[in-house]
């Protein structure tokens, strides 16, 4: 498929969800959530109006630029073919997950957003560890970082070791959400360990020298 249809298909999709806001529009509430704590409670909202279309077209301009960026990088062709797909494809299927979700808990409905953001973004870490150590050095995705853009074997030690710990890290969130475990400090230890503990690798093996 080329990358021209690429772009096109992924931005009609994140369209999609407009298809619904336009049906439910006038049941909706004046605002409605789009951010909510672990536990599954809104702490945030903005005018319907905003939720309903804003968030369609948001996450296309996002799409958008992802392809851009992914398009225009002058060491493209060293990044995995999946893990560029992944990412172009990241925010129709956000689009078309998240936002229906977010319109029909503004309707009432008791779906637990919590459970599914955990859960998707489990497999996307997963998705994503299992393509890093097959990643070479580019500009755009990957852990870039000053010593693993400079030297390729600290690229590939780096991204060697985070592949691991971005599928044991994926693994453990799909886990938090299945079980329904309600623990900020979990998910935050997880997250913080699989960016934290590969870029302090990084660095000890440019120390070290090697």
């Amino acid at each position: 498929m080329k990358k021209d249809n690429i772009l096109w298909i992924t931005t009609i999709i994140c369209f999609l969800p407009l298809i619904l806001s336009f049906g439910v529009y006038d049941k909706l509430p004046e605002v409605v959530p789009i951010h909510f704590n672990y536990a599954g409670v809104p702490n945030n909202y903005v005018p319907k109006a905003v939720g309903a279309f804003g968030m369609p077209v948001l996450m296309a301009i996002i799409n958008i630029f992802i392809h851009f960026k992914l398009n225009n990088d002058p060491k493209k062709m060293n990044s995995p073919s999946a893990l560029k797909y992944l990412g172009k494809w990241s925010a129709p299927i956000i689009s078309v997950v998240l936002v229906p979700v977010t319109l029909f808990i503004a309707l009432g409905y008791k779906i637990p957003i919590q459970i599914i953001t955990s859960v998707v973004v489990g497999v996307i870490i997963v998705a994503v560890g299992n393509y890093l150590p097959k990643c070479k050095q580019n500009y755009t995705v990957g852990i870039r970082l000053p010593w693993t853009l400079n030297s390729e074997m600290n690229w590939n030690k780096t991204h060697h070791m985070a592949g691991y710990l971005w599928i044991f890290g994926g693994i453990c969130m799909i886990i938090l959400g299945c079980m329904q475990m309600k623990s900020a400090l979990l998910t935050l230890i997880i997250l913080l360990a699989i960016v934290v503990i590969p870029c302090g690798y990084s660095y000890w093996i440019y120390k070290k020298g090697v």
